[in-house]
């Protein structure tokens, strides 16, 4: 088979398409082309931000109707939708984010909205008022408002600051609850970048009102132990100026810009961390700051903190620096015994313990606490003072709580995300698959799960819910679904399912029928295993010929590729469009994905890459003896970790595959960050062998295959020390490889980057794996 001309700047020849589709025979319609895949709209677009008022009566969300972005309410008593406040209405110009303010209803209700970095305060009834909050140059970050909602307190510059909400003609009025903060160096009520990118999972806070509204529990790090990674930003805009100044309508700074980044790397210096709880009306709050007592080892990590009923008492998630223990603590906060802390419970593991979001304290003292224990993350319900009460989840599958439901008589149930179960027939993969459940909090230990939602759907599929904390079960809540081939809906539904509204949503620009759908299968793997797959039938193949073939995968612990949900940033679509110009693709978990749960994960301790490998390998097999692809003519790629074992697999099995793309990958793994690296590997001074082997930068000389090696200049994630190094590796051994190299792009490249990526990498594979390809 002979492909279609590369693709540089413009989409395909139409007439390439058609012919392919013709010779295809199952698509109904023409395909779209490169451009509309890509385009803004190739993925559809759907209300975000959806978050339920604080009564539970009004869903809100943001929405652009075509007149303006605006946020919007949905009334499931009324099934009506209804625009609040719009981005052009006062002085907001943007709607970057909102909060309800407690205490609002659908007749008379407030919001705490960002704008542009600044603050404001949106009330209505039948119309909205705009009232700014702060106007500063510096951005206010993480706003929270105190529980009876008269106050929103947020972090300017590493410093805790106190807004009290104007009523009436009473203006606004701030003053700071922390002092002495400066980025870089001392953080008040803020992360780090390790802590928000690994400990939290980039959705980072570093402050908790209590219950009662007296008290803030916050974060203080001194980052003075840490080193810095400096980022370059080789051609900052200085502002728009005149097209014909210098022809490009943007002024560049004649030198670069350099950006001191706070990272600490394997084996290095973490910040020192502490917890403190100061009282908000103290009249120098930061000076009441009762610290927390949490303990040696001094390098943990302090990963989560709880409130407790009543707001006498927090409780923290203390793990180790070798992060095998994991320390339930609980901490007095006033009177006596202020800041001393005792343990509720431990959890420990031979290889890693993981933190989650699943912890949860009840009124009555008893707690939620997430478990993988059995080899499966499962819910347990523990008592007040720390004993297992009973499992409220069971099986070969991983659950998480989304939700805790009360009725009239208190604590009822929890709604938990779990795997579906492994379906018969054609699909035996469950868990590619989201679905929702309902256990009931005190019932027997044989009590099951009910299904939350059980429509057309229920079978395939990702399925999420939000639910508020404390709703009764039969409140109303939102409904998200979507499959691998369809970009699905946001549904408004009654407890006992029924549809009552849906969010407005814009399907893609094209018919998503017009491409190939996913087939899910499973293929022979190592030990006699079974591994999950999912591929895409190449189309246009002529009879009597083979295939070329793209592998994507990702490969690292507990991760997965193998999903029913429909895909993001183009990747997924542009999968599609390659079966349809003749690429066979194919994509494989290894045996350390989430499908085989945590004992499945602890395979890859001390030691990555060789798990992924065989998977890899697996794969390639697999393809091979099916018989319709070209065993010359595969290609491997992957971003981030699936970068890094792009080049593992492409080093140490050379001629498995004729050409591979490595997007952002850690090349030498003494690079990358302390939380994360360590979890796995241990520290490099402790696990020597299990770095060098690990790493693809120690065999960059055994390259025998094509490679494109794609990075970001401003990656302050994967920085690009890694592609650097790797790249004067290969020159030192006189290898050849080629580059792409994206100035002023982060970890994720923005739309038109992405873009320009894509083309890149179809470009690379259409010569490399076409027939006579160099």
């Amino acid at each position: 088979m002979r492909l279609p001309s590369p693709v540089l700047s413009a989409p395909l020849v139409p007439t390439v398409l058609v012919l392919l589709v013709l010779g295809a025979g199952p698509l109904a319609a023409e395909p779209p082309d490169f451009d509309e895949i890509l385009s803004p709209g190739a993925s559809g677009d759907r209300a975000d931000q959806a978050a339920w008022s604080p009564d539970g009566a009004l869903l809100g969300y943001r929405w652009d109707d075509g007149s303006g972005q605006a946020l919007w309410v949905f009334d499931p008593a009324s099934a009506e939708h209804r625009r609040l406040v719009t981005a052009r209405e006062g002085d907001l110009g943007a709607l970057d984010a909102y909060h309800w303010v407690p205490g609002s209803s659908a007749r008379r209700w407030r919001l705490v909205v960002e704008s542009g970095g600044d603050l404001f305060l949106v009330s209505g009834g039948d119309g909205a008022t705009v009232t700014r909050l702060t106007d500063t140059a510096a951005e206010e970050l993480d706003p929270k408002l105190s529980p009876d909602g008269s106050r929103v307190a947020f972090v300017r510059e590493a410093d805790l600051y106190l807004i009290e909400l104007p009523a009436g003609e009473r203006r606004a009025r701030e003053r700071a609850l922390t002092t002495g903060g400066t980025p870089g160096e001392i953080l008040h009520g803020t992360t780090d970048w390790v802590y928000w990118e690994e400990i939290w999972g980039r959705a980072g806070t570093g402050f908790w009102w209590s219950p009662d509204g007296q008290r803030i529990a916050y974060y203080r790090f001194e980052e003075a132990p840490v080193a810095t990674y400096p980022l370059l930003d080789v051609a900052p805009d200085t502002g728009d100026t005149p097209a014909e100044i210098l022809g490009a309508g943007t002024e560049v700074a004649q030198y670069p810009q350099v950006t001191e980044q706070k990272y600490p790397k394997t084996g290095t210096d973490n910040p020192v961390v502490r917890l403190g709880v100061l009282e908000v009306d103290s009249e120098q709050p930061g000076e009441s700051t009762v610290w927390l007592e949490t303990g040696d080892p001094a390098d943990a990590y302090l990963a989560r903190l709880h409130w407790l009923s009543g707001g006498g008492a927090v409780a923290v998630e203390r793990l180790n620096r070798e992060q095998n223990r994991l320390d339930l603590l609980r901490c007095g906060v006033a009177g006596e015994g202020a800041g001393s802390c005792r343990e509720l419970l431990s959890e420990t593991a031979e290889t890693w313990v993981n933190v989650t979001d699943s912890t949860r304290f009840l009124e009555d003292g008893r707690f939620l606490w997430l478990s993988e224990r059995t080899g499966w993350a499962q819910l347990y319900l523990y008592s007040a003072e720390g004993r297992l009460v009973r499992p409220l989840t069971r099986g070969e599958r991983n659950a998480s709580l989304v939700a805790v439901q009360a009725d009239t008589e208190g604590i009822a149930s929890v709604v938990i995300s779990t795997s579906l179960p492994a379906l018969q027939g054609t699909v035996l993969l469950g868990n590619a698959g989201r679905r929702l459940e309902r256990v009931a909090l005190d019932g027997g230990d044989d009590t099951e799960p009910a299904l939350l939602f059980s429509g057309d759907t229920a079978g395939r599929g990702w399925h999420r819910g939000s639910l508020a904390d404390g709703a009764a079960p039969d409140s109303p809540w939102l409904h998200t679904w979507s499959s691998a081939d369809d970009p699905g809906w946001q549904v408004v539904r009654g407890g006992d399912g029924r549809e009552l509204g849906r969010l407005p949503s814009q399907g893609p620009d094209f018919d998503p029928a017009t491409l190939p759908a996913w087939e899910f299968l499973t293929v022979p793997g190592p030990e006699g295993s079974t591994l999950p797959a999912r591929r895409l039938r190449a189309l246009g193949v002529v009879e009597g010929e083979k295939a070329p073939a793209v592998i994507y995968h990702y490969g690292g612990p507990e991760s997965q590729v193998v999903v029913d949900r429909w895909g993001s940033r183009g990747r997924d679509l542009w999968h599609k469009w390659m079966a349809v110009r003749g690429y066979e693709v194919l994509m494989v978990d290894n045996l350390a994905s989430s499908y085989f749960g945590k004992h499945g994960a602890d395979r890859i301790h001390r030691r990555f890459g060789e798990v992924n490998l065989a998977a890899q390998k697996a794969a390639v097999a697999f393809l091979t003896e099916e018989g319709a692809v070209d065993p010359k003519r595969i290609g491997l790629w992957g971003w981030s970790g699936g970068g890094s074992n792009t080049l593992y697999c492409l080093l140490r099995s050379p001629g498995t595959w004729k050409a591979g793309v490595s997007g952002a990958p850690v090349t030498d793994w003494r690079f990358y960050d302390t939380i994360w690296t360590e979890r796995y590997l241990d520290r490099p001074q402790d696990n020597p062998q299990g770095y060098r082997d690990s790493s693809p930068l120690t065999h960059a000389a055994e390259l025998e295959d094509a490679l494109l090696i794609v990075h970001g200049t401003a990656d302050d994630n994967v920085h690009p020390q890694n592609a650097y190094v790797l790249m004067q590796a290969l020159i030192d051994a006189g290898l050849s490889f080629e580059d792409a190299i994206y100035p002023g792009q982060k970890h994720g490249f923005q739309a038109h980057e992405q873009a320009h990526f894509l083309r890149r990498m179809t470009e690379f594979f259409d010569r490399k794996l076409g027939e006579g390809g160099s």
